[in-house]
């Protein structure tokens, strides 16, 4: 596996050997170099692959395409020339488009405070404003650590000043999710900056423009995450209760989504919102006083070929069913033959097969009568039916094994008809091929009244606390 990495000045100059000592063409030098570097174990992700260009006018050697355009971009700025400003913000934007590799080495090369000195120049024109934001949010995508305090203040100052302007508002929602995205420090600064207002404020004002409404609810999603490996926690719960109590997030989530209730695409988004949303019992009641879950009820029976949505409508189901209360209406609404219908129908997505799974388990726990509905319907023979469609997804296996285990705890007379269908050799299987599968495969594999070994691996004998 690859371990090692080099720079890119190392890589371009084999590159350049192989043309000016074994007098290769340049595609050819380039393969080769390639391939030398890769045979020693050296990770090219952040490497662009592709032979320097000739040098442009008052160059020394040659450089790479998007260098070249950073430079000229430099220039313009300190002649402050607007327009080739402008000209050049997108085409630095359609270079870092090109792949990580070619926004890693801008990276590299200061593009961050030349951007936003640009950024700073088009104070005023709004043609430059859109092709600095443009260029920043190529930039900035998969590098969330380059934004910094001038270059915040300006992207809420973007919020403010052009609340009223879709094209400006998407590009800096879209700039603000690419900062955000596994970066907790980002997301906690900017909430502190307000940034929560503002993408509320633009599903109010923009709610229209599907772009922008997309844009928002992913962002508003990405304000939820704790994906940065890099901090012990996050502040994830304290931003979801914000959306929510602060700025009315679910009702105005739920009422886009009625608005919107032909585009799964939106309704994707939305519903993926609402389910991030729900990390309070009393939001998820809220989701149901609202009409989000007759809505989305309905919406999995009238769309359940869509892939996508049903995934996403699965998850949120999911999600409020944490409150027990939402439990009983759920299924009371006829929510469990529906997601066992959306398993079926889709048997070999691992997604939808994991979300489905997981929201029968929810369903299942501490109700039982809840679990004779889930019986009744091939609950328990939809989610073995998903064990033996994805057995090297630990998730799948994982949660299928939960709608079992929750099915049997407090009903044990569903021992034996799961039996028969062949569940302990799927659970054994699962718990041997995957670990995270250990515990739950155990309960459940005991539940049903299967042979297990429930080690005991403490006792708390032999040895003692005291000095």
């Amino acid at each position: 596996m690859a371990c090692r990495w080099i720079t890119q000045e190392t890589f371009d100059a084999v590159v350049q050997e192989n043309i000016t000592e074994f007098e290769m063409d340049p595609d050819e030098a380039l393969t080769e170099a390639i391939q030398q570097f890769e045979s020693q174990g050296v990770d090219l992700t952040n490497i662009v692959k592709a032979p320097k260009k000739p040098c442009s006018e008052n160059e020394v050697e040659p450089n790479h395409d998007i260098l070249q355009i950073l430079e000229s971009l430099k220039k313009a700025i300190d002649s402050s020339a607007l327009n080739s400003v402008s000209e050049l913000l997108v085409k630095f934007g359609d270079q870092c488009k090109q792949g990580l590799a070619h926004r890693y080495l801008a990276g590299q090369k200061s593009a961050y405070p030349v951007v936003l000195k640009a950024w700073k120049l088009s104070e005023g024109d709004r043609e430059t404003l859109l092709n600095a934001l443009y260029a920043m949010s190529c930039l900035t995508d998969g590098q969330p650590d380059l934004l910094e305090a001038d270059g915040r203040q300006l992207l809420i100052q973007a919020l403010q000043n052009h609340a009223s302007d879709a094209e400006v508002t998407l590009l800096a929602i879209r700039l603000i999710r690419h900062v955000c995205l596994k970066h907790e420090q980002n997301r906690q600064d900017l909430v502190k900056a307000g940034v929560l207002r503002h993408l509320t404020a633009a599903i109010t004002n923009h709610g229209a423009d599907l772009e922008v409404l997309r844009e928002s609810c992913s962002a508003l999603r990405i304000m939820t995450f704790d994906d940065d490996i890099r901090v012990p926690f996050g502040h994830a719960h304290d931003h979801a209760k914000m959306i929510v109590l602060e700025y009315g997030g679910l009702k105005l989530l739920i009422q886009a989504a009625k608005a919107f209730a032909d585009n799964p695409g939106v309704l994707s988004e939305l519903c993926g919102t609402i389910a991030r949303l729900c990390v309070r019992n009393e939001y998820c009641q809220d989701v149901v006083d609202l009409g989000g879950l007759n809505f989305m009820v309905a919406l999995l029976a009238d769309c359940i070929d869509h892939q996508e949505l049903v995934k996403q409508v699965l998850s949120a189901i999911r999600a409020i069913a944490g409150n027990d209360d939402v439990k009983d209406a759920i299924v009371n609404s006829g929510g469990t033959d529906l997601i066992v219908l959306a398993i079926s129908r889709h048997l070999s997505n691992v997604q939808v097969c994991d979300q489905g799974c997981a929201a029968l388990a929810m369903l299942a726990l501490r109700k039982p009568e809840n679990c004779n509905v889930i019986m009744e319907g091939g609950g328990a023979l939809a989610a073995l039916q998903a064990m033996k469609t994805h057995p090297r997804d630990p998730t799948v296996q994982k949660q299928a094994c939960m709608v079992i285990r929750n099915l049997v705890s407090r009903n044990p007379e569903f021992c034996e008809p799961i039996l028969e269908m062949g569940a302990e050799s799927l659970i054994v299987q699962a718990r041997s091929t995957h670990k995270d599968c250990d515990d739950i495969a155990k309960a459940a594999l005991r539940d049903l009244g299967c042979k297990v070994d429930l080690r005991e691996l403490w006792t708390g004998k032999k040895g003692s606390l005291e000095r």
